[in-house]
């Protein structure tokens, strides 16, 4: 063998072994790098993982509001639903009464001989002391029941709004 070609394979083994080593680098490099990828990994995970534990108990306190929201205002419907059905029912006995004659409405005179509405003589006192009524006509009489009716109704509808009011923006 000439030296020049002892050179020649001497510098192929010199970069065979460099290659070796450059492999060896670039597998120790790998292995390092994957190591750090896999402990990002695991820290995302758990990162990730604490982020949906805190949504999912979020999501339920929420929904925990909601259904107690939902009930109280399944509770307070109730209640206004029961004082229009009892007004209703009021509003209708009254008209029935007045139909039958078992109830008159009456509106107070005014007595101008009298500046005093106090009775002269002892007897019975009742909350009006006027003397003199005059008794409404029944068809009369039945629209100003409808008209307190009506004036009923929206107030009971009033106080359902306000409650609901309260209740979904506290």
């Amino acid at each position: 063998m000439t030296p020049a070609q002892k050179l020649a394979g001497l510098v192929v083994l010199i970069l065979v072994l460099m290659a070796g080593a450059a492999g060896a680098a670039w597998q120790v490099q790998d292995w390092r790098m994957g190591e750090k990828l896999a402990e990002q990994a695991g820290q995302f995970e758990r990162e990730r993982g604490e982020v949906s534990a805190a949504a999912a108990k979020q999501a339920s306190e929420e929904t925990v509001k909601r259904l107690t929201l939902e009930q109280r205002l399944a509770e307070s419907d109730q209640q206004h639903t029961k004082e229009l059905f009892d007004a209703q029912r009021n509003q209708a006995r009254l008209r029935d009464q007045l139909a039958t004659a078992d109830v008159r409405l009456s509106v107070l005179l005014e007595d101008s001989a009298s500046s005093c509405n106090v009775p002269s003589a002892p007897g019975a006192v009742g909350v009006v002391h006027a003397a003199r009524r005059a008794q409404l006509d029944p068809a009369h009489a039945q629209r100003i029941i409808a008209i307190t009716d009506a004036g009923d109704q929206g107030l009971i509808a009033l106080r359902a709004c306000q409650a609901y009011v309260r209740a979904v923006a506290p």
